[in-house]
């Protein structure tokens, strides 16, 4: 089943191409979104979530066409989106946010919003910050704020844009768990320049770089193309694609490896090292 259909998209910003040429479609489970800075990630989810239209080529969510208002409205009933910098009230507490959110989702009957609000706030942990004001939470916590008005109403397709973004180790692994508690049937779109988060959460994932499609598939496979192209060194490598030091005061190179090279596991990473030319060396571990 097919949730989003993207034919040939192309989005432009003046002079800049954000998009260029989009083909992919993507169905229920956790797809993640990977690439450097500047790739058209938050554009592509922008797109889909219907806050932005495409200039060129063809999009269908549940099957509806964004830029009619009709299917406009259809596809943001069954929504939930967190943009990379969602827009929060200061002044409200995380209840009355959130449920203001909620009564722009035609939640309309009192006391079923606000039990679905409670258990929004509880699943990402903010159940006893309810009624303390926005201005007072600290970054990770409004983070999780915006993942709460995403979570209402058990949406069919959640669209999120760099939602680790600020949390800690621990509530990372929060994160996790609430995306493995959402029904199967669910279609969860996430960007990301983390290769960990994709590792942990994806099991597909769509490499994009400079507006285009690199790499779609599964996230092993995308290991896969960086299979014995890995290799550990006293010194940077000559010729290698990337290079960097690792914790150990080695240095690991990904590349086309010497004779005799003391080669190690490819994962995700190093594909996408690969695939980029190195230019998204941020957030990629050792």
């Amino acid at each position: 089943m097919t949730t989003i259909s993207l034919r040939e998209v192309g989005k432009r910003f003046r002079s800049s191409v954000a998009l260029a040429d989009v083909s992919v479609d993507i169905g229920p489970g956790v797809t993640g979104l990977l690439g450097p800075n500047g790739a058209g990630k938050t554009t592509l989810l922008r797109i889909v979530s219907t806050a932005l239209g495409q200039d060129s080529g063809t999009v269908r969510v549940f099957g509806q066409d964004p830029g009619d208002p009709a299917g406009r409205l259809e596809i943001r009933r069954s929504l939930g989106y967190l943009p990379q910098d969602p827009s929060t009230y200061r002044t409200f507490t995380a209840f009355a946010f959130v449920d203001y959110v909620a009564v722009l989702k035609e939640m309309t009957d009192r006391r079923a919003r606000h039990e679905e609000v409670r258990r929004v706030l509880d699943v990402v942990g903010l159940g006893d910050r309810a009624h303390q004001r926005i201005r007072a939470l600290s970054g990770g916590m409004r983070r999780r704020l915006g993942l709460a008005q995403a979570l209402l109403g058990r949406p069919r397709l959640l669209v999120l844009d760099e939602p680790t973004v600020g949390l800690d180790p621990e509530q990372r692994l929060r994160f996790r768990e609430i995306l493995g508690g959402l029904a199967p049937e669910t279609t969860v779109l996430l960007s990301t320049h983390l290769t960990e988060d994709v590792t942990a959460l994806c099991p597909r994932v769509v490499v994009l770089d400079r507006g285009r499609v690199r790499f779609d598939g599964p996230t092993a496979e995308l290991a896969a193309l960086a299979g014995g192209r890995v290799w550990d060194a006293a010194e940077p490598a000559v010729g290698a694609a990337v290079t960097w030091r690792t914790p150990e005061g080695r240095y690991r190179n990904v590349g086309d490896p010497p004779p005799g090279a003391a080669l190690v596991d490819a994962g995700p990473e190093h594909g996408y090292l690969l695939l980029t030319g190195g230019s998204a060396r941020d957030g990629v571990g050792s």
